[in-house]
């Protein structure tokens, strides 16, 4: 989502924020008068704003934060009648915008991960560089941080932290939770960061706290990004018309994986049918995607110096085709499985 440095709506207004590539990612929408875009993560409202600001259209901005919700609401009255804020999924896009009337649209932007707002809140409990409550949740309702860290088997954790986080050291770290929690509950982002890097140690030339993984793997195990990733984009290729234009900023590798292989797959020539294989084997799919970047686009120097948080942001676009939209195939995409119920 939005990555920069900000203050709570307390203060009367949205967090300030820096928008992460904004101006390439107007480029990628070109948002033109009388056109629909979703803006399907909201957070504090910068790429819905310059949106709104550059052309006559509407924007529908969707987010399952209450916090973003209830700040849409300063912004809907700068651009009334423009901004159409709705409080839920992104993966839900098709059926919110059903519901103002809409059944296609002409663009669609996610920028991923957690917004300013929730980052720079100790109480949110999304950081460890302050001490706050074990939540990490991105909505309202179901499990937090604390409740997953205290309650889960040590190998469910261990599979957690090896998917969601890429952590090596996965085993060792859950072992230790396992340990600390037999004496007394996990409470707080600040004893989790702490038991972390005891166990992994810290370099003095590492640029990471060693409790990134960890965080990562509890925020996207909670908030299930990684599915919602998925089925947001195959909400979109169905949603977008002909012409609409798709923008993904991600900010780590897992979803830049899904990102890459979901627009690979869809903006490839189909292969030639074999006169060997059943009819009903042999279905070929057009693209439906139109690379606007083969490659990813990067923050440049001067973005990142002075908003150090953009530094691993990446940008894919694409153009949709009038190509039939693709069937979603979780696996084909890279969306990790574990291996127990949820």
């Amino acid at each position: 989502m939005m990555a920069g440095c900000g203050s709570s709506a307390a203060a009367g207004g949205p967090a300030r924020h820096i928008p992460v590539m904004l101006s390439e990612v107007l480029a990628a929408l070109d948002p033109k008068d009388g056109e629909i875009v979703v803006d399907g993560t909201f957070g504090a409202g910068g790429y819905s704003e310059a949106v709104l600001s550059r052309a006559d259209c509407k924007v529908i901005a969707i987010d399952r934060d209450p916090e973003a919700f209830r700040l849409s609401g300063l912004l809907a009255q700068k651009y009334p009648g423009r901004l159409l804020a709705v409080l839920g999924r992104y993966s839900d896009m098709e059926e919110i915008a059903a519901s103002e009337g809409f059944n296609a649209v002409d663009g669609v932007t996610l920028d991923l991960g957690v917004s300013s707002m929730q980052l720079d809140r100790p109480e949110r409990g999304f950081s460890f560089m302050q001490d706050g409550p074990l939540d990490m949740r991105m909505g309202e309702g179901g499990p937090s941080a604390g409740d997953v860290l205290n309650t889960v088997p040590e190998e469910e954790l261990a599979e957690i932290l090896w998917k969601l986080g890429e952590e090596r050291r996965a085993r060792a770290i859950a072992k230790a939770i396992v340990a600390r929690r037999a004496e007394k509950p996990i409470a707080t982002t600040g004893e989790l960061a702490e038991l972390v890097a005891k166990v992994l140690g810290r370099k003095r030339d590492e640029t990471k706290h060693p409790a990134t993984r960890t965080f990562q793997a509890l925020r996207l195990f909670l908030n299930e990004e990684l599915d919602e990733l998925a089925k947001g984009l195959a909400a979109a290729e169905r949603l977008l018309e002909a012409r609409g234009r798709l923008a993904i900023v991600t900010f780590h590798s897992l979803e830049d994986r899904i990102a890459k292989r979901f627009l690979a797959s869809r903006s490839a020539p189909p292969p030639r049918a074999s006169r060997h294989l059943p009819e009903s084997e042999a279905k070929i799919f057009a693209p439906s995607f139109q690379l606007l970047n083969r490659r990813p686009v990067e923050p440049d120097k001067k973005e990142i110096a002075r908003n150090p948080r953009a530094r691993s942001a990446r940008l894919r676009a694409a153009l949709r085709t009038a190509a039939p939209a693709h069937p979603l195939d979780l696996a084909a995409l890279g969306v990790p499985r574990l291996g127990f119920a949820v």
